[in-house]
């Protein structure tokens, strides 16, 4: 898939901006319980002016995160999670599965890698013996024990052989 200016996911562009500033995500967090009147949010956050705030708010409502409906004089706002959960399909439940799948590899390799390592030859081992094993030959020698008349055979290669 190769990325274009009409891709469907263009249709996320304002909710990525409005998620991208801090403030507004602690909007977000602040609406998460109930919904609130503009008043509240201002007297929570009360390092921004009532303007900052109502700006900040007008960006959560261009990207519909926010819903507001006026009550008489007030204005309640609530939390709309749809575009959230709309992100949340596009672009974590794909990866999911992949995600998922590399962690389990990674915890694997953490717990069981020392282990795995001892019993593997470094990549830097298995060439130097293909090298080696390519220029020496190969020496077999036969030892008869007498007692017994057991015939064992060794091969030397002038290098360990990996334990099983």
């Amino acid at each position: 898939m190769t990325p274009t200016s009409t891709h469907p996911a263009d249709e996320f562009d304002g909710v990525w901006k409005a998620l991208s500033d801090p403030t507004r995500r602690a909007i977000l967090d602040f609406l998460r319980d109930r919904p609130r009147t503009t008043t509240e949010i201002v007297e929570t956050f009360p390092h921004l002016t009532r303007f900052g705030v109502m700006k900040h708010l007008d960006v959560l409502r261009q990207a519909d995160l926010v819903q507001t409906r006026e009550d008489g004089r007030r204005r309640v706002n609530s939390l709309n999670v749809v575009p959230i959960r709309q992100i949340y399909e596009r672009w974590v439940g794909p990866f999911h599965e992949l995600w998922s799948s590399e962690l389990l590899r990674i915890k694997e390799i953490a717990e069981n890698g020392s282990a795995q390592r001892k019993r593997q030859p470094s990549p830097g081992m298995r060439r130097l013996a293909r090298k080696t094993k390519t220029k020496t030959k190969t020496k077999t020698t036969t030892k008869t024990n007498g007692a017994a008349g057991e015939v064992t055979t060794a091969r030397h290669q002038g290098l360990p052989l990996p334990r099983r």
